[in-house]
């Protein structure tokens, strides 16, 4: 039989279908939405890249450098930041296996803070979070995200708490995940 690509989906010994790096699709999915977006004109919204300082490089051909050593040189802020409809936006991206909440050790606490910064001055701030195992994934505002984390003591966020106040992004084939839709809603048709 021909398959697509010339791959043929395995199974396990025990009879189990493998789903290689299934779960780590989120920053592909919003990548390709922010493309589409972009070839669109609809929003400018990108991937922040994580700053790093090289100390070590080696050059096996005057084309080819391999980094070979190199720190954080600062921790970086959110994942991505842009424009959609002369409003700022920026937020954080996150996936969990876990069914029941979101633990908020996935989030650092300078992200934490420029998420609040964001909010504090006028900005659209919010986290988007991928329950795995649910196959949801959803958008929380960065005012309800902090007031969750300042108003109680868990250690994260019970997904009945994303369902009463986290907006639901639909899944489609194109863009992928239509979150400006939802951000749309939010904005009030500004």
């Amino acid at each position: 039989m021909k398959y697509p690509n010339g791959i043929k989906q395995t199974k396990s010994s025990n009879n189990h279908i493998k789903y290689d790096n299934r779960g780590m699709n989120l920053e592909k999915d919003l990548n390709d939405s922010n493309n589409y977006y972009a070839e669109i004109g609809k929003a400018f919204i990108y991937k922040k890249p994580t700053p790093i300082q090289i100390t070590k490089v080696d050059y096996p051909s005057r084309s080819h450098a391999i980094i070979k050593e190199a720190f954080f040189k600062e921790p970086s802020t959110t994942d991505y930041n842009g424009i959609y409809k002369g409003k700022y936006i920026d937020f954080e991206a996150k996936e969990t296996n876990n069914k029941t909440s979101f633990p908020l050790d996935n989030i650092h606490k300078h992200q934490i803070k420029h998420l609040e910064n964001i909010h504090k001055a006028g900005g659209l701030g919010f986290v988007i979070i991928r329950f795995n195992k649910l196959n949801v994934t959803y958008i929380l505002l960065a005012e309800d995200f902090l007031n969750f984390i300042n108003e109680n003591e868990r250690k994260s966020i019970p997904i009945k708490y994303f369902e009463e106040k986290a907006y639901l992004i639909e899944e489609k084939y194109i863009p992928r995940l239509d979150y400006l839709k939802v951000i749309d809603q939010i904005l009030g048709g500004i």
